[in-house]
């Protein structure tokens, strides 16, 4: 309330002013990042045009109009207002603490020396593993240049005795090792030695540092968190349909991932040759999807890109985010209106199924590109596997709900309610 005056009691006109010029240039920053990324030529020229003039020419509004101050207050009393929401949310029921877990006898560490641009080399990780009594294999390629089958690797660490399975490397070899792990109910150790290691973010370990991870195998504990099933093959962070995995599926995407994005994306987004995609989560219906996120566990935030953090990986539910945007003023709309924006749908489900027309479907498992035959089923197995992590974990983070300024004026509401009655509730209200 307080960010709402601030603009419009004490500089009357000049908070409307503000108010009006910033969603407009918000709708027209929006706009042409969709022309950019939905055309070619011309128009993607003047997409990018307009992208950057939208937000120059609204500063130069504010600073040579003397609203420069008054905006700055009004964006700080809104940041505040959203740091107060999120706290007043802040969940009651939390992830599950961990246990104490004891040392394990003959820890087996996958590692794979290519990943993260050869973070096991940099950091000395097979040395500092066995120094710590682990037994380290060190994934090398075939005759075919492919890697060696992990899951098989990780079977046989279990058949000749291992009391823990470990990995050191990108997200999709952690998802195959740790349903060994599971299958076997033992003990995982992630180690952040893969390029972005979003599951190790979630799990609060250090991704600068992978060597940190290794700290688990003398002084860890232990958490029960979910395994995602999408078609038979185990996933620990999303997979993605739609726009996204067609990228992911060309063979000169590892090379250079942007450009190849840009060249495909006026054909995905506006040309016809993106596949549309429908989607039941539970029982909510979302038809006509040109992107979809399923992930293991909700996103605090619905970031199609992959940037959120996960407050909790044992809720039992996977995260839901649909993406369909027809034009530049579905993009408008989708930037000034979020989550309440009829081309983005974020819920949650316990089972999501995804068809399309045709027999197959391309996939981005942990952002391993496959083919997969329709429909295709995502599921989650609740607290399947047991992850062993450091006692000191610098990422870990509280677990909040999703904004909702209708609960936040729900819960002011019912406080100020109790106060003025000396503490009494009625009944059916929330004791949050």
């Amino acid at each position: 309330m307080a960010s709402i005056v601030g603009l419009f009691v004490p500089f009357g006109g000049a908070g409307l002013v503000i108010l009006v010029s910033g969603l407009a240039a918000l709708c027209l920053g929006a706009a042409g990042v969709w022309w950019f990324l939905a055309h070619r030529g011309l128009t993607r020229l003047l997409g990018a045009l307009l992208a950057i003039a939208a937000p120059a020419a609204l500063l130069y509004l504010y600073i040579h109009g003397g609203l420069w101050s008054t905006a700055m207050v009004a964006l700080a009393l809104w940041a505040v207002a959203l740091g107060c929401a999120r706290m007043a949310l802040r969940r009651s029921e939390r992830a599950r603490r961990p246990v104490p877990a004891p040392r394990p006898r003959r820890p087996v560490l996958l590692m794979n020396p290519k990943s993260g641009d050869g973070k096991v080399e940099r950091f000395g990780l097979v040395e500092k593993a066995e120094r710590l009594g682990a037994k380290v294999v060190v994934l090398s390629p075939g005759p075919d240049g492919e890697f060696m089958d992990v899951a098989e690797l990780a079977r046989t660490a279990v058949t000749e005795g291992a009391d823990l399975l470990g990995v050191a490397g990108g997200d999709g070899t952690q998802a195959l090792v740790a349903a060994v792990a599971a299958e076997h109910d033992l003990p995982f150790l992630v180690i952040s030695a893969g390029t972005r290691n979003h599951f190790a973010m979630d799990l609060g370990l250090d991704r600068t540092d992978p060597a940190r991870c290794l700290d688990a195998l003398t002084d860890g504990e232990e958490l029960r968190v979910d395994l995602g099933d999408v078609a038979g093959r185990p996933f620990v962070n999303t997979v993605s349909f739609g726009v996204y995995a067609d990228v992911v599926q060309r063979p000169e995407y590892r090379a250079a991932k942007a450009e190849t994005a840009l060249n495909l994306l006026p054909d995905l987004l506006a040309g016809g040759a993106g596949r549309r995609l429908d989607a039941a989560a539970d029982h909510a219906r979302l038809p006509g999807q040109q992107a979809l996120l399923v992930s293991n566990n909700p996103y605090d935030a619905p970031d199609p890109l992959g940037g959120g953090f996960r407050p909790r990986l044992d809720s039992g539910t996977l995260g839901v985010i649909g993406i369909r945007v027809d034009g530049a003023a579905q993009a408008a709309a989708l930037a000034v209106r979020g989550t309440q924006s009829a081309g983005l749908n974020v819920l949650t489900a316990r089972r999501v199924e995804v068809t399309a027309d045709a027999g197959t479907m391309p996939v981005a498992v942990d952002g391993e590109a496959l083919t997969m035959p329709t429909p295709v089923v995502c599921t989650l197995r609740p607290r399947a596997l047991r992850v062993l992590v450091p006692r000191d974990r610098p990422g870990s983070m509280p677990a909040t709900e999703p904004l909702s300024w209708r609960r936040v004026a729900a819960l002011a509401f019912n406080r100020y309610r109790r106060e003025a009655t000396g503490g009494a509730v009625g009944e059916g209200e929330s004791r949050d």
